[in-house]
């Protein structure tokens, strides 16, 4: 597939771009600003300049799957976070696009079960999510748990619902990619966390059930 990724300059972004350029599929970096652009050609794929802001179909068009793992860094959770990620999921909708893998928050589900201090990100993220369950899109949701940046062990645990714990931006972009191409994963939304069973075979029934 021709892969677009979103927020492929950020910290899980740029592990996804890694992995992607290494797979099968065709794929495009999308960024923010013209001086992103030959960092994120280094990895060996094409870029687009967009901001999620404005309008995005331009970056959009072409592509046969996206993964949305951009993010504010608390910097303007509504415009960004909440618009931009759903401007994104209208433009795949528009443009045709039919895989959107979303890359979300554990307690997205309940914002108000989360920290304090990302509550109002996380219920930027739960209006994204909700409009993307919401589309005729085939997707993926994935809510990872706190981010670290240990190296990747290829490990996790899935499920619908975990209790709090931690994850590496590596296995998460890992998961990401992984998802693409699995229909187990197709309609899902679950959480996921540093496990012992190997990626892989996690997403095959990525709710437990």
């Amino acid at each position: 597939m021709n892969v677009l990724v979103a927020g492929a300059h950020g910290q899980v972004g740029q592990h996804i771009t890694e992995l992607l350029s290494d797979s099968g599929h065709e794929t495009t970096a999308m960024v923010r600003t013209e001086s992103q652009v030959d960092e994120m050609e280094a990895f060996g794929v094409e870029t687009v300049v967009a901001d999620l802001t404005e309008d995005v179909a331009h970056a959009v068009a072409g592509h046969d799957a996206i993964v949305f793992a951009a993010g504010s860094g608390g910097e303007d959770v509504e415009g960004v976070d909440r618009d931009g990620a759903i401007r994104m999921i209208e433009a795949a909708e528009e443009e045709g696009v039919e895989r959107f893998v979303m890359l979300s928050s554990m307690n997205a589900d309940d914002p108000e079960a989360g920290p304090d201090a990302l509550y109002d990100y996380l219920l930027a993220k739960q209006a994204a999510d909700d409009r993307l369950q919401g589309s005729e899109l085939t997707y993926t949701i994935v809510r990872p748990g706190a981010l670290t940046d240990d190296p990747a062990t290829g490990e996790i645990r899935a499920a619908t619902k975990l209790d709090p714990g931690e994850i590496t931006r590596a296995d998460v972009a890992r998961t990401l990619v992984t998802a693409i191409d699995m229909a187990s994963t197709h309609g899902e939304t679950f959480e996921i966390l540093a496990g012992d069973e190997p990626i892989e075979s996690a997403l095959r029934s990525p709710t437990g059930e």
